[in-house]
């Protein structure tokens, strides 16, 4: 079966490769329906080019999901040999109104049928086939019995279905929530994820006859219009709610996962696991996309189960809501919980990028020496009172006065970008004591009293569950002095120095201090 990750913009699309999908599914801006998406425009398609080149093999989904107005479809005519220019594989479309164009202007690009049709028979699946779509994207609501009838009587079509994440309550998505309540229509890519707010039950006391409130009328109180929910931050908004003869109004589903019960799904005949997430941070993408690689290597040999089980663990550490496995088995199913919701315990702090070749490892320890040099050369030329002035502005901020990074065998630079804060705490004041020279009393003193703990780092690749880095096992060093540096923040130039073998593309994270266990 492929694998299919999400990928809202182009960073997340090198992690979706990187970890492990065969393919990965983008937006076009204006035209996906996930607009607020870091979606594809401009001159990005070179270096999606360029990334495809890198992962040879990976296809590249393109979706233009969204119901076209008259305006919609006469500006992505306009667009189109703009959008040529994208080394795309397929189109994930649900208005017919867009086909014939797509079918005219890229004759080689396949065509697959968005979940926003909510296909889920045999016969409505045959005339779509018909109409030229290579692959079904089924709706969400249909059952693994029902899978495996549409492919017995379509064998030639592509099966692909949702395997994990957020899933709504409405036809596959086709909700009118977020319009009524936000004028932002779901239909155009500007969802608010309304039904995920946080609503409080109101009665008006007015309407309600408190003698006549039994528990065997219930279900009158439910149709009486008396009562409303109140979202958390709109307390002046109410919205009334109803029970009618043959539904019960509710708001938000659990998120589905699978990737237990893969075999089954392969069973059924699918061929495409999808994973949904555009707008979900890199971590999720990364972290989730290799759980279900390893689980899909497993269940096809090429690992053990033993082997993948940890990968797989870790997924149920990303942060969630409660999974369930949706109406893949029984309706009754849909409301049973799998697993319980979880936040992450840790937070993504930064991305490694390629190790630095030699004679950038050799040019940074010269640029190190010479700029340490340069700084102990102007203190011991200042005057007596110059110089304790001088120390006692290292004193009070001792980040301006740090030692060279120096060479330590094994160890390697690598590229490094961080995200958040983190700190390094790595012993400056035992090798400022040697080498700074006639200042190193002051300098000694603010690092040692300014010296914290720091942050131990872990480092999550494809290929391995993490590495712990624990104090003294790494080192941030600033590129452009060859200094070492107690922390970084995002924005901050930076290269990492350490003894671990780390592969391009890992991820980096730290404990969550703010993070409480259910």
């Amino acid at each position: 079966m492929e694998l299919l990750s999400p990928a809202g913009n182009i960073d997340k699309l090198y992690y979706a490769y990187q970890y492990g999908a065969d393919a990965a599914y983008i937006g076009l801006k204006k035209f996906s329906l996930r607009a607020k998406a870091d979606n594809f425009y401009e001159d990005e398609y070179q270096k999606i080019i360029d990334l495809k080149k890198k992962f040879p093999g990976k296809r590249l989904h393109c979706a233009l999901n969204i119901s076209f107005h008259n305006r919609e479809l006469e500006d992505f005519i306009k667009n189109i040999d703009y959008f040529k220019q994208y080394p795309i594989d397929a189109f994930i479309v649900q208005d017919m109104g867009i086909v014939p164009i797509l079918q005219k202007e890229f004759p080689n690009v396949e065509l697959h049928l968005s979940t926003q049709v909510s296909c889920m028979n045999w016969r409505a699946a045959k005339v779509y086939k018909d109409m030229g779509f290579k692959r079904v994207v089924l709706g969400r609501e249909v059952s693994l019995n029902e899978v495996k009838e549409i492919k017995d009587h379509i064998p030639d079509l592509e099966i692909e279905c949702f395997a994990h994440g957020a899933m709504c309550i409405a036809y596959s998505g086709r909700c009118l929530m977020s319009a009524y309540m936000t004028g932002r229509s779901a239909q155009s890519g500007l969802c608010t994820h309304t039904c995920r707010w946080n609503f409080r039950l109101d009665a008006d006391a007015s309407m309600l006859d408190k003698n006549r409130i039994k528990s065997e009328e219930i279900a009158e109180l439910a149709r009486s219009g008396a009562l409303s929910l109140t979202e958390e931050s709109r307390p002046d908004e109410h919205f009334p709610i109803f029970e009618g003869d043959n539904y019960t109004a509710i708001l938000s589903s659990k998120d589905l996962c699978m990737v237990e019960h893969l075999a089954d799904l392969k069973a059924a005949g699918v061929d495409s696991l999808k994973i949904e997430g555009r707008m979900k941070s890199i971590y999720y993408v990364a972290l989730v996309t290799r759980a279900y690689r390893k689980a899909l290597d497993a269940l096809d040999g090429k690992i053990t189960e033993e082997e993948a089980r940890p990968y797989v663990d870790e997924l149920y550490q990303t942060s969630h809501r409660e999974f369930g496995t949706g109406f893949f088995y029984n309706r009754n199913d849909a409301n049973k919980t799998v697993s319980g919701a979880s936040n992450s315990p840790y937070m993504l702090c930064a991305t490694v990028g390629e190790e630095l070749p030699l004679e950038e490892a050799e040019d940074l320890f010269k640029k190190g020496q010479a700029s340490f040099a340069n700084k102990n050369e102007l203190f011991e030329k200042e005057v007596e009172a110059a110089q304790k002035a001088r120390a006692g502005q290292w004193l009070r901020k001792p980040d301006l006065c740090v030692p060279a990074v120096q060479r330590k065998e094994g160890w390697k630079f690598y590229q490094f970008h961080p995200l958040n804060h983190i700190n390094c705490a790595v012993g400056f004041e035992e090798q400022l004591k040697e080498e700074i020279g006639k200042g190193y009393e002051a300098s000694y003193a603010a690092q040692k009293a300014n010296k914290t703990d720091g942050d131990e780092l872990e480092f999550v690749g494809p290929d391995y569950l993490s590495k712990k880095a624990e104090k003294g096992q790494f080192r941030l060093v600033d590129p452009k002095s060859g200094l070492m540096v107690n922390w970084v923040s995002e924005g901050h130039a930076c290269v990492l120095y350490t003894n671990l073998n780390l592969d391009k593309g890992t991820l980096v994270r730290v404990k969550d201090p703010d993070y409480k266990a259910d």
